[in-house]
């Protein structure tokens, strides 16, 4: 087998046994609960829970570490966690996740787009959009 080879399978291997990890800055965290709890009291543990299971289906993160992200993080900073690299950007995670944002909650992820934007205040204008929506 030629060393190529060798290291497309070496390549795939790794791909396939940390798809849908966290990057170890977030993987070493505890439960963030409390601090969207404190964030949004008037919010369900339901309506958190929804939110942050579509923002980890369109990242490709498990469901079971959905707590593991803060109100504060910022939507750029967790992509630029991902992809360090410039060059490994992927806008296809925004593309779905603004998809799902549109479909589940009626929020247009454009229309509020800033790069400083946490978590946190994108929940908030799904709050906000809730009401008019249900």
């Amino acid at each position: 087998m030629s060393i190529l080879a060798i290291l497309v399978l070496l390549a795939v291997a790794w791909s396939a046994l940390t798809f849908g990890q966290l990057p170890n800055p977030l993987l070493t965290r505890t439960s963030q609960g409390r601090s969207w709890r404190r964030a949004f009291p008037r919010a369900s543990n339901k309506q958190i829970r929804e939110f942050l299971s579509v923002f980890t289906s369109a990242f490709d993160f498990r469901d079971v570490d959905m707590l593991k992200f803060r109100p504060d993080d910022q939507l750029v900073g967790i992509c630029r966690t991902l992809h360090p690299s410039k060059w490994a950007a992927d806008a296809a995670e925004f593309e779905t996740f603004a998809r799902d944002l549109r479909t589940r909650f009626g929020v247009v992820l454009e229309d509020i787009w800033d790069e400083r934007l946490t978590l946190g205040a994108l929940f908030s204008h799904i709050q906000q959009a809730r009401p008019a929506s249900r």
